[in-house]
């Protein structure tokens, strides 16, 4: 089958199983017209001052109105995870070890600032840190089962490390690889019938009830149908990074579209309609400027790639309505030992300029609940940790880790919570170990 029979077919498989999938989506795209002028309106005028910020020393107290922001808007800044003190010392700890060994992996070859490193002392230091992993296990808690049901395997309170990397961004530099985009899954999330299940709602033109924390589909969800490398296999509740340095809007830090409740049904709908107007009109904010289409193959935003997929990538051009000039907003200044983290399925992209004076440095940790797939991963991740080598998700290094001097080892992993989150033994209380999975359910 081509590649545009296939995603024609998709189509056609979504809209033929609801009900007047037709009729009813399009009185949804126009609804979701209308909120988006006025939110896109507010998230500008906000600014990153729009962007939620709490103490790490108040998650457990934070009031019911400042929990739905956050599952509003998708993203949120958590103040003094770590010592500012604790987060230099890894900076300067992550420094050394690149200095030590020149020849690691990187970006941009002739100045190295992103490195396709995994397992030095700071990462896995930061990663089993108790504030970091009770942190991960807040966000995690963000989502739920529906009342009733029973999610075996699934813990929403025992989170896992997922390892990923670090960059030290220098000042004066330019870097456009980060245009706003959806990690996580590109083409999954229409192709994937778990993953599928959880933009039902959407799919039903009954956009308002969609719940982006409902864990039914998330936890069976397939992230990797196509075999990417770079393309997280696992169920993100939260991607994130733990600050080392101070970062401000215009130091090349993160930008966000802090609308989830709007984007989710403007980004999942998008296929089926095409635009009629031009994308710089006022007019695209008719519905009749839109017509349904399932006859096309275009899935705006997703680009083919080796034989898969880049993306999805949102534009001014194939996304009118989000106004992205103007709602991606910087998150707010954040020190060291802050931490920023977003919703697997919000637009998100990095500044292009570093006007600042001092670096940017941040280490990537994501909130990762216990689910029978993600452990299943862990294992093999684990695996990869005792070799020193590239976790599975990733490309393989020109170099590995266990070729570069002071690699991080399991023994540099001291708290039982920090060491059962890698897998390597399973924690049943403060002072004891279990070899087994004790098994639990929500």
């Amino acid at each position: 089958m081509s590649e545009s029979s296939h995603l024609i077919r998709i189509k056609g498989e979504i809209a033929s199983s609801y009900p007047d999938f037709e009729e009813r989506v399009t009185q949804a795209w126009a609804d979701i017209l209308v909120e988006l002028k006025k939110v896109t309106q507010e998230i500008s005028a906000g600014g990153s001052e729009f962007i939620p910020q709490v103490q790490f020393s108040e998650l457990q107290n934070l009031p019911a109105d400042k929990i739905a922001e956050i599952r509003r808007k998708g993203c949120l800044v958590i103040k003094d995870i770590v010592d500012d003190e604790q987060a230099i010392a890894w900076k300067k700890s992550l420094e050394d070890f690149v200095s030590n060994n020149p020849d690691v992996d990187g970006f941009p070859l002739d100045d190295k600032q992103f490195y396709q490193l995994y397992w030095t002392k700071s990462q896995l230091e930061a990663r089993s840190h108790p504030n970091m992993l009770a942190a991960s296990a807040w966000l995690n808690n963000l989502y739920h089962a529906e009342a009733g049901q029973k999610l075996d395997g699934v813990d929403l309170s025992s989170p896992l490390s997922y390892a990923d990397r670090f960059r030290i961004r220098h000042p004066g530099t330019v870097w456009t690889t980060f245009p706003p985009h959806v990690d996580g899954t590109l083409i999954e999330r229409w192709e994937d019938p778990a993953f599928r299940s959880c933009f039902a709602d959407i799919f039903s033109g009954q956009w308002r009830k969609h719940d982006p924390f409902a864990l039914t589909g998330r936890v069976s969800a397939q992230n990797s149908l196509h075999g990417r490398l770079n393309q997280s296999s696992i169920f993100r509740a939260f991607q994130g990074w733990l600050a080392m340095s101070e970062t401000a809007p215009t130091e090349r830090t993160l930008k966000v579209f802090p609308g989830l409740l709007l984007s989710n049904p403007y980004l999942i709908l998008r296929p089926f309609f095409r635009l009629l107007v031009a994308s710089d009109s006022q007019e695209v904010w008719d519905p009749k400027s839109w017509a349904f289409d399932v006859s096309s193959a275009d899935f705006p935003g997703l680009i083919p790639l080796d034989g898969a997929w880049r993306g999805p990538l949102p534009t001014p051009e194939l996304h009118p309505n989000l106004l992205l000039e103007t709602t991606m907003v910087s998150v707010p200044k954040v020190y060291p030992g802050d931490a920023v983290f977003w919703h697997g399925d919000l637009i998100h992209s990095v500044e292009k300029e570093h006007a600042g004076r001092g670096d940017s440095a941040v280490m990537y940790i994501a909130a990762v609940p216990t689910t029978p797939l993600n452990q299943a991963y862990i294992e093999r991740q684990k695996e990869s940790f005792l070799k020193a080598v590239t976790p599975p998700d990733y490309p393989a290094q020109a170099k590995p880790e266990n070729a570069l001097v002071g690699f991080g080892k399991a023994g540099d992993i001291l708290n039982p919570p920090g060491r059962k989150a890698m897998g390597l033994t399973y924690f049943c209380g403060l002072m004891s170990f279990c070899s087994v999975v004790s098994s639990t359910s929500i």
